[in-house]
């Protein structure tokens, strides 16, 4: 779903009247990856071998610049950006340029544990002026959660986690939440103002990016 999702994200921000007009895109849907965020706590299988090989497999099909719609797999940009010569988008470098000017603002930042442990938002937020806010402990157990619910299909019990989380960050100071794991979006979805207006969809981001790299110069459809 959240692969389906990235690529939709893609499709509606790329300005094109007809189908020719639009991005070709090649994707490798790869779920057979191991666990990112187990990986990361020592818990499982490093996935940068898989990871290698799906990039090999997107070098192969012709790919000339590569997006991962996965947060966590982030904490591996160094090491995949190092082995190949195509640009890899880094997500939370999207976000950033989607976020005002910092002036000391907070973001809270909803995401896998994995996510979190790696620092992946809040080193980069950092670079550019923003502090990191996070869910305490029993909050961020409660987000990973829903993110596996969402991965099972059962929206509707996550959407109610994740409500309640993002509107936590937001009560503690949060200017914006980050929703930094691409299952978040896709359960945050149908939700509606005044929440709505300080989400921050980390997809989105992605995917603009993806369209700006693709069509230099272009504004990008809203």
């Amino acid at each position: 779903m959240a692969t389906v999702d990235f690529m939709e994200k893609v499709i509606r921000h790329t300005p094109a009247s007809c189908d020719q007009e639009h991005i070709r895109m090649v994707v490798c849907s790869a779920a057979d990856i191991p666990d990112r965020t187990a990986a990361i706590l020592g818990e499982g299988p490093d996935p940068l071998p898989a990871l290698r090989a799906t990039l090999r497999r997107l070098e192969a099909a012709g790919a000339t610049c590569i997006a991962m719609p996965c947060n966590t797999a982030h904490h591996w940009h160094a090491a995949l950006q190092a082995g190949t010569p195509l640009p890899i988008l880094h997500i939370a470098d999207a976000v950033a340029d989607r976020l005002g000017p910092p002036e000391g603002a907070r973001i809270g930042v909803l995401a896998t544990t994995g996510t979190v442990a790696a620092g992946i938002y809040q080193d980069r937020l950092a670079l550019r002026g923003y502090a990191c806010g996070l869910p305490d402990t029993g909050g961020q157990d409660a987000v990973m959660r829903a993110i596996r619910l969402v991965k099972a299909g059962r929206l509707a019990e996550a959407t109610a986690i994740l409500r309640r989380e993002a509107e936590a960050l937001a009560a503690a100071g949060a200017g914006a939440v980050v929703m930094a794991c691409t299952e978040i979006p896709v359960a945050l979805a149908a939700v509606e103002d005044p929440l709505r207006a300080c989400l921050v969809d980390a997809t989105e981001a992605l995917a603009r990016a993806c369209v700006a790299a693709c069509r230099p110069g272009t504004a990008l459809a809203a």
